[in-house]
């Protein structure tokens, strides 16, 4: 594995998690209703720290192989729709507005642990905890639209 594509694909996923730096939960998110089965809030950056990682070693893996047009092609669209989720979830408070931007996310993941499975086995095991994650996200996303159904969207000139 090349390290130097690695750290890149590395401040890529970092890059797209600084939003959450950007977009902090905060005493809103804490007031909504939740399901009782959401994870603790220490899980969070804990899962997603290894998840950037894993992701880096099979993006990194992977971009060397020949045919891997696809699989970066996934790799690049998980990763956007990956750092606009928490602006638009978080920043604009739009809890059903970021239900499509996870079906995206949870379409993108697919196709990137298929297409890097494809190419190698190890890139392909990486994605797989990414793909749980974000399916347990788009639950929890779901859930919480639907218990806070009056819960109002803050308007664009008050971020």
């Amino acid at each position: 594995m090349d390290i130097f594509l690695f750290l890149i694909f590395l401040a890529a996923t970092f890059g797209a998690g600084a939003t959450g730096a950007l977009f902090p939960t905060g005493d809103w998110y804490k007031s909504l209703k939740k399901p009782s089965w959401v994870p603790p809030n220490w899980v969070f950056p804990v899962v997603w720290t290894s998840i950037y990682v894993l992701i880096s070693v099979a993006g990194a893996r992977v971009a060397v192989l020949e045919g891997s047009a696809y699989a970066m092609a996934f790799w690049a669209m998980q990763i956007a729709f990956n750092a606009l989720w928490t602006p638009v979830f978080f920043g604009l408070r739009q809890l059903r507005g970021s239900l499509p931007i996870m079906a995206a996310l949870w379409v993108a993941v697919l196709g990137a642990t298929i297409t890097h499975w494809q190419l190698d086995f190890w890139a392909g095991l990486a994605f797989a905890p990414y793909l749980l994650w974000v399916t347990i996200a788009a639950a929890l996303n779901l859930s919480v639209a639907r218990l806070n159904p009056d819960q109002q969207p803050l308007a664009i000139g008050k971020l």
